[in-house]
């Protein structure tokens, strides 16, 4: 019989197919991720992933077990989270999912909330990169705080937190590093990032495909993570355009943060399923629109 966590381990492996980014996710060692596949693969009598020095894939035998697992695993998850919250006199939980760095700025939402309705647990989570709208339809969070626009026919849109002006993230010896402020034209000469699953015109409101003059703004490898990603930005390798309120959550000393002065602020926004809103979802939104919107 394989357990809980061993599951845990296959099905985020199965995710990742990457066993180091599996063994970060689960804050175990890559050791121990390989010993429980390799310990339920010989319980199965069969390879689970195919690998090579370069990828990790799925067998057909593999692919079967996600695919049984992934329901039962979910399914026993939330019997013991409901049981958990019973016995702690919880009688609702929202997560919410964030694009923007859980700065300082927006704790107070939360933290009214949760004055507000004692007996809901509130989860703030940190979110990667990567399709988080796919995330908001499998479930696995109830709202996400995300830039707009969001042209999405199942979601609904909610009230705007924060408004953020935008800044370029350069390396501080890069040539640009002397200017008090950029142009949006300049981006075509330097590389950027980008990250994976993002509809192209969400992409483009955050950082736009072409400069006003047409010229296109290259983009270089595929991020997943806000630390890879300004761990680029100090490398030299890339320089990006970041929302505003990053200068007060990172401060790096190989690292400045020039204004860019023609590039319009983003707001970020509640989100949700439509058909998913129920009155902790409500709530939120009435906090947020009670309290305004934050501008930096």
């Amino acid at each position: 019989m394989m357990e809980l966590r061993d599951i845990e381990i296959f099905l985020v492996v199965a995710e990742e197919l990457h066993f180091g980014r599996s063994a970060e996710r689960l804050l175990v060692s890559q050791a121990r991720v390989s010993q429980a596949i390799r310990k339920q693969e010989r319980r199965i009598g069969a390879p689970l992933f195919e690998r090579t020095s370069r990828t990790v894939r799925l067998t057909n035998v593999g692919r079967q077990l996600r695919d049984d697992l992934q329901p039962v695993y979910v399914g026993l998850h939330e019997s013991l989270e409901r049981a958990r919250m019973t016995a702690s006199g919880v009688t609702g939980k929202l997560r919410v999912g964030m694009m923007p760095f859980n700065l300082v700025d927006m704790h107070f939402y939360w933290r009214a909330f949760r004055s507000r309705f004692p007996r809901w647990e509130l989860e703030i989570r940190q979110l990667e990169y990567v399709d988080p709208f796919g995330r908001l339809r499998d479930n696995d969070m109830d709202v996400l705080v995300t830039w707009l626009p969001v042209e999405e026919p199942d979601l609904t849109v909610g009230p705007v937190l924060c408004t953020d002006p935008r800044v370029l993230a350069v390396t501080a010896d890069h040539e640009l590093a002397e200017r008090t402020s950029v142009h949006l034209e300049v981006f075509a000469d330097f590389q950027h990032a980008t990250a994976p699953s993002m509809p192209d015109y969400w992409e483009d409101s955050y950082l736009p495909f072409q400069t006003p003059q047409g010229r296109p703004i290259e983009r270089g490898r595929v991020v997943n993570r806000a630390e890879e990603l300004i761990n680029q930005v100090g490398m030299g390798e890339i320089v990006h355009c970041f929302p505003g309120h990053v200068t007060r959550y990172w401060g790096m000393s190989n690292i400045l943060w020039i204004p860019v002065t023609d590039l319009a602020p983003l707001s970020f926004a509640l989100v949700w399923r439509t058909e998913a809103e129920n009155e902790l979802i409500t709530a939120l939104a009435d906090t947020v629109r009670e309290f305004g919107t934050l501008r930096f």
